[in-house]
């Protein structure tokens, strides 16, 4: 049975090169970067290739690019370093929305006992916030602002240049989680009309890399205090790089800008998953899609449906014995029976948040994958509406 892989915002297959460039690392260059000898300075070198790759994503200069293990610690070294580098002023709170990735609520409600203050910038219909509601949560306080480009789970995308220009009329340094940004959609910081990110966090697994591999931008005006003490990193972020997975992410990065620069990709594949939304909606009576209404304010790749009634894990368990692969919220969540809490922040009602299954394509995805997925989803979900009292 082959299997239609729509789980894309979990992570993505790695490309051959990607692969290659991991395996070519670990055999050539598996010596310590940090070393003063020859093979640990051409390990270096190969270090500083890869993270100029990396860069060249996001248009920013490699110098400022600090490389972790992962988005998660990208996002803790982002905010923990701004609070620890605002502590003497007393800057202990950040703003933020309810609506952002695991990684930021759940590092947020354990910051709460250590006397941090978290302010919650309200959200409109779909998911997207009331930018007119940030700059009164804005004080002499607020250590950052944290808010993501574009939702892990619904695909709305935020207003981030009007984000800057209040963070930055109020000089409060802005963290943008791009995790579901970078690689999908241009992002050129050096730009003179780029917006006024202060810290931009992202994830290799995101655009077809390997795992363990995360980077943190940071503009030349923010000051962070480091998180893990030690000499790597330039000092941000102690611990010998993974040189094999960056080297991969390096590799990912430069075809990811390659794929981006190519003409009507985004447009056809948008188009493909708008199709998924028809068939889907047409052949299942009462769902319904999350996110907002303007197709501008939603990335290309997601889709997020509610079947009313149902369960998303028993769908989902559906969907894939039958060779489909979706999600419900975040895949880091999953197992979980409580409906997600960003549907529920955005007001999506309870029966309809249980029932609610993510699809994220990738640029692999295929006009055979959307009408296989339709079938399926139009079967499973017929099957279990029917067994409904």
């Amino acid at each position: 049975m082959r299997t239609i892989y729509l789980d894309n915002n979990a992570t993505t297959r790695p490309t051959p090169s990607a692969i290659e460039a991991v395996a070519e690392s670990m055999r050539t260059h598996w010596h310590n970067p940090s070393s003063v000898h020859r093979p640990g300075q051409d390990a270096r070198h190969a270090l500083e290739i890869s993270r100029a790759s990396l860069a060249s994503l996001i248009g920013a200069p490699p110098r400022r690019l600090t490389l972790t293990a992962s988005g998660t610690e990208s996002i803790n070294l982002a905010i923990r370093g701004a609070l620890g580098a605002g502590a003497a002023f007393n800057k202990r709170t950040v703003v933020t929305t309810a609506a952002e990735h695991a990684a930021i609520r759940d590092l947020c409600e354990q910051l709460g006992p250590d006397g941090v203050a978290v302010k919650l910038i309200p959200l409109k219909q779909g998911g997207v916030i009331d930018i007119d509601a940030l700059p009164a949560l804005i004080d002499d306080t607020t250590a950052v602002v944290s808010v993501q480009w574009a939702n892990n789970e619904t695909g709305a995308i935020q207003p981030v240049e009007r984000i800057g220009s209040i963070c930055r009329a109020a000089g409060v340094p802005y963290h943008c989680d791009a995790t579901q940004w970078v690689g999908k959609m241009p992002c050129d910081l050096s730009a003179p009309d780029a917006p006024a990110i202060g810290m931009l966090t992202f994830s290799a697994h995101k655009f077809h890399g390997p795992r363990g591999v995360g980077g943190l931008w940071t503009a030349g005006t923010v000051r962070l205090r480091p998180t893990m003490p030690g000499s790597q990193e330039l000092g941000r972020r102690a611990g010998t790089e993974d040189l094999p997975a960056i080297a991969g992410a390096g590799a990912a990065a430069t075809e990811a800008l390659a794929w981006l620069d190519q003409p009507g990709e985004r447009e056809r594949l948008g188009a493909m998953r708008d199709r998924f939304e028809r068939g889907v909606l047409d052949a299942v009576p009462d769902t319904s899609i999350n996110a907002p209404e303007d197709p501008a304010l939603r990335l290309w790749n997601t889709t997020n449906i509610a079947f009313p009634r149902l369960e998303a894990e028993a769908l989902l368990m559906g969907f894939s014995e039958r060779g489909l692969c979706a999600s419900a919220g975040a895949a880091c969540s999953s197992g979980s029976l409580d409906p997600s809490p960003v549907l529920l922040a955005m007001g999506v009602p309870p029966e309809h948040a249980h029932g609610s299954v993510r699809f994220s394509l990738s640029r692999d995805t295929t006009e055979h994958d959307i009408d296989h997925a339709i079938d399926v989803v139009r079967l499973i979900a017929d099957r279990m509406y029917q067994r409904l009292p």
